[in-house]
């Protein structure tokens, strides 16, 4: 593996990511990706030396060079997140380099583009617990165009053929119990737009590979939600027993103070869990239907 190219996409990585930043932060704001970026709380217009992906953000500590106020940790975690997918990008594809190289190129920069778009849908529902369907149909139509082209081999060419059924219907096949679940539920159990992520999953990935990461993100969410609630219980029963001890309140020593929020019924935003078993998949090419060898 060429370390030179591998570090080439990570830093190309931290340039998207803080592309990335600028959509999340201007997207259903009024404001356009153009013009320049200004600090949120004294207005001033950003330098270059301000904008270095990771770097500005650890060199001034997190804080903003004029008014000091404090720089959102998005920043550097999108971009760091944005690094890491491109490298693992060029990591699985670099063996066809030199076999294949007009299909590593087209693998390499679908998957560019898709995960760009992940990450985008990772942090915006996360943020604001909805995903925009921008974002979902780009990701749809992306995994849809792709799924047609080919590759020739022996030149950089491509051509237009039909994938095999299973995967033209992925999309609609994986995302049809999710509409399902928010049309029984009037949108109370699962919202609409995992519905249409699950779309451009099943392209992606394939009718068993989609099957598969929609199963690992049902296992992924639901050990995390459950891991937050018990540490959110336990962090809530511990500040109540230390409030009764340094207070003389009745209201505060009793067992019914309990101020923890997130419960079973609470939402929490499942796009992230979901394309956490996307890249599972992806990246390590686990397929727990390839047993089975139906699909």
């Amino acid at each position: 593996m060429n370390i030179l190219l591998l570090s080439f996409f990570f830093i190309f990585g931290l340039i998207i990511g803080s592309f990335l930043n600028v959509i999340l932060f201007r997207y259903n704001t009024g404001r356009t990706i153009g013009g320049r970026s200004k600090c949120f709380s004294c207005r001033r217009t950003l330098t270059p030396i301000d904008l270095v992906p990771v770097l500005s953000y650890i060199v001034f500590g997190g804080k903003c060079r004029t008014c000091k106020s404090h720089v959102s940790a998005q920043y550097p975690a999108v971009e760091m997140l944005t690094g890491v997918l491109f490298a693992d990008v060029y990591m699985l594809y670099a063996p066809l380099l030199f076999i294949n190289a007009s299909l590593f190129y087209f693998n390499t920069v679908v998957s560019l583009i898709v995960m760009s778009l992940l990450v985008l849908i990772i942090v915006y529902d996360l943020r604001h617990k909805i995903i925009p369907d921008l974002f979902s149909y780009a990701f749809a139509t992306v995994t849809f165009i792709a799924m047609f082209v080919r590759i020739e081999p022996s030149a950089l060419s491509l051509y237009l053929s039909m994938p095999e059924l299973s995967h033209l219907f992925a999309g609609i096949i994986l995302a049809f119990p999710f509409y399902f679940l928010w049309l029984v539920s009037r949108g109370r159990w699962m919202g609409l737009g995992d519905a249409k992520l699950a779309l451009g999953i099943g392209w992606f990935l394939g009718l068993a590979k989609g099957g598969t990461a929609i199963i690992y993100g049902f296992w992924i969410g639901a050990v995390v939600s459950v891991l937050l609630i018990l540490a959110q219980k336990i962090l809530a029963r511990a500040s109540i027993h230390k409030s009764a001890h340094v207070s003389t309140q009745k209201s505060q020593n009793s067992p019914n103070a309990d101020t923890s929020n997130l419960s079973l019924k609470s939402e929490i935003p499942f796009a992230p869990f979901l394309i956490a078993g996307l890249l599972i998949v992806y990246f390590f090419g686990y397929n727990m239907f390839s047993v089975l060898e139906i699909l």
